[in-house]
């Protein structure tokens, strides 16, 4: 078979170029370090590698959420903390002054001590983080949430919202505490109305719940109660409305059974006396600042703590007291519960880029072994075509006449 000149020139610059192509694709292997470079070094692999690669670009900003939520967290966890251990003193001072024996100014002193942790706690719950964005404040974090008014109560200027963090697909995580359910809205341990002692009373009872039994026939409203001789050695209890209207009578008062009216049942512990009252007020939550500032208020009002209506009121205190303990107890522990959770989604993220990346290593890394033989199989072919060719591209016919 004839083969022009032409022929036999082109086809050895093919060769070589052929040979040179696969030479380059060998030396970009090797300075890369990677066997897929671009998607045309091999398709199949090049869409799992981007495929991959994304996967851990994501993983990668969860993990910026998870860190973000994991800091606040941690530190309203810790200021909660903080609070719980300052409640418990307060509670102690609360109750060493049910002794009866200390002096006014003996009382005074708790009060001060008191008022003291008061303020400990009001800073604990207008914390910042590094930003000086506030703790608790729901999602108004710019705005400084706890401060008392003109009357001494305290009000919440921030808001009830949650701040979140897409932590997995499709998962997002709280990465805040709202001031108002950590500190504000702790059940009123009376159940759903406040109670008032009369400073008349004389009696040794307290109110032991206060709860809308039928809601269906509850009528709102404030209501007072009196107790009244009925004539036969026991009492009546007559109860009015805020516009002193009466409301019913009970006969034959049983502190035993509750005392029941307009869808509501009141529960009295102890014995009232004739002439005795007391009123009852809608409120189904309670604030530990404004249970705090009552009991100061109750130390430096004489010795009204000695008396049954003082005594009644510090325990309806207390009660309170720990129910707001128990809510800071609930931020806390919803704090945690969600650290764990994010642990949990941090492991599995590190766990996926683990996998991801094994798997990138088997589509993508070089085998530079076998790379740096073939480019030396490449390199002895591409010498060998080059060196054939120029000696085939030297011979002339007129070399031989």
């Amino acid at each position: 078979m004839r083969i022009s000149t032409a022929q036999m020139f082109n086809q050895n610059v093919s060769s070589l170029n052929r040979s040179q192509t696969q030479t380059s694709k060998l030396m970009d292997q090797l300075s890369s370090g990677k066997q897929v470079n671009t998607a045309g070094d091999d398709p199949v692999a090049a869409i799992g590698i981007d495929n991959l690669n994304q996967q851990n670009s994501l993983i990668q900003q969860f993990q910026k959420n998870i860190d973000y939520a994991n800091k606040h967290l941690s530190l309203a966890e810790s200021q909660l903390g903080d609070a719980e251990s300052l409640s418990m003193s307060i509670r102690d001072r609360m109750l060493a002054a049910v002794n009866g024996t200390y002096t006014a100014d003996e009382r005074q002193g708790f009060a001060d001590e008191l008022r003291s942790s008061l303020a400990e706690l009001q800073a604990i719950a207008n914390s910042q983080d590094e930003s000086g964005n506030y703790l608790f404040a729901g999602a108004k974090s710019d705005t400084q949430p706890f401060a008392f008014d003109n009357s001494g109560n305290m009000v919440y200027s921030g808001d009830s919202g949650v701040r979140t963090a897409l932590v997995a697909a499709g998962i997002a995580m709280p990465t805040n505490i709202a001031g108002d359910a950590a500190f504000m809205k702790a059940p009123n341990a009376m159940g759903d109305f406040s109670v008032n002692y009369s400073a008349a009373q004389t009696g040794e009872f307290s109110v032991n719940s206060t709860t809308i039994s039928d809601p269906a026939s509850y009528v709102p409203g404030d209501y007072s109660f009196s107790f009244i001789d009925n004539g036969s050695g026991g009492l009546d209890v007559q109860v009015f409305d805020s516009a002193s209207s009466l409301v019913t009578t009970i006969n034959n008062f049983d502190p035993t059974n509750p005392i029941s009216f307009n869808g509501i049942d009141v529960s009295v512990d102890g014995s009232p006396n004739a002439g005795d009252s007391f009123s009852i007020a809608p409120q189904d939550s309670v604030s530990i600042f404004d249970t705090v500032q009552q009991t100061i208020d109750l130390f430096e009002n004489g010795d009204e703590i000695n008396t049954p209506a003082g005594k009644a009121q510090l325990a309806q205190l207390l009660n309170n007291f720990d129910s707001g303990v128990d809510q800071i107890r609930i931020g806390r522990s919803q704090a945690g519960t969600s650290l764990s959770s994010l642990d949990s989604y941090s492991d599995n993220h590190a766990d996926t880029k683990l996998v991801n990346s094994s798997a990138l290593s088997v589509l993508q890394d070089l085998d530079y072994a076998s790379a740096v033989t073939e480019y030396q199989k490449q390199q002895l072919a591409t010498n060998a075509v080059s060196s054939l060719f120029s000696k085939v591209g030297s011979v002339s016919l007129f070399d031989y006449l």
